[in-house]
């Protein structure tokens, strides 16, 4: 959304904070030039995650038009503070822009955000032109970031915004709400770990369901009664469980006899 003010500044990076990829300048000399987008998420996170391939998208298309794209790991489970698994996180999703790693949520504070994602857009000069906390608005984002660049040259073209990756991202789709997300470990602070007779049950409604998972290992799966291929776990991140065309209630049952941590189980809305 557009900000309730034309005069908020961009606050500049925090002293010591650490960087995956080539550390930025200040964001003064960054928006100098032109807009920057600076993007908070959690690699591991389902929201997050979901947002992320039109970040790498948008980068692809403006960067060369004067766009900069910055990301922010602000980690919602403790392994995401942690360099490597972030390292590894990032290969894995194709994310190459520059992304700071602020594991003690300072910059967080500073932009206030308010959940996973949280996005703002900087014009040139370091002014707050849009912004956005949550998954959606994909269209209006773009839309936003194309009028930014117009200012640096309004003759030169620009691409059609990108259509929709998820039948739910469309401007104006009507999705139902997913089943809320579950701690297998009771809290969102420990993991279930896995072991020999060690299994999850849950129940749920949704558009697809996930789960951020930590450690090296197979989860099996079973889906209504039905096994399915037990899914190889390679290190931190999120992993898809099971995905539907719709909203749809499933049972769906989680076995590992490795030491495998499982931190959150989460669902996606889906259509009607």
């Amino acid at each position: 959304m557009r900000p309730p003010k034309d005069d908020i500044a961009a606050p500049e990076f925090p002293p010591g904070l650490a960087w995956l990829g080539e550390q930025p300048a200040s964001m003064a000399e960054l928006t100098a030039p032109g807009p920057v987008l600076v993007h908070f998420f959690d690699f591991a996170q389902l929201n997050s995650v979901r947002t992320l391939p039109y970040l790498v998208e948008w980068r692809r298309r403006y960067a060369d038009l004067g766009l900069t794209v910055l990301g922010v790991q602000a980690p919602r489970f403790r392994f995401g503070g942690h360099p490597r698994p972030l390292s590894r996180g990032l290969e894995r999703l194709g994310v190459e822009f520059p992304v700071a790693l602020d594991s003690e949520r300072r910059l967080w504070l500073d932009y206030g955000c308010e959940g996973w994602p949280s996005l703002f857009l900087w014009g040139r000069g370091g002014a707050l032109r849009w912004f956005h906390f949550g998954e959606g608005e994909y269209y209006a984002t773009e839309h936003a970031i194309q009028a930014e660049l117009r200012l640096l040259d309004a003759l030169r073209p620009l691409p059609q915004p990108m259509d929709p990756l998820r039948a739910t991202d469309g401007p104006g789709v009507k999705v139902m709400p997913p089943t809320p997300e579950i701690f297998p470990g009771e809290t969102e602070d420990e993991p279930w770990v896995g072991g020999a007779d060690a299994e999850i049950t849950v129940a749920y409604e949704a558009g697809g369901a996930y789960a951020t998972i930590d450690g090296i290992g197979e989860l099996k799966i079973e889906l209504d009664g039905s096994a399915r291929d037990p899914l190889p776990i390679d290190g931190a991140g999120l992993y898809e469980l099971a995905a539907h065309s719709r909203h749809e209630a499933h049972i769906l049952v989680l076995r590992a006899r490795q030491p495998l941590r499982v931190w959150s189980v989460s669902f996606a809305a889906g259509v009607p």
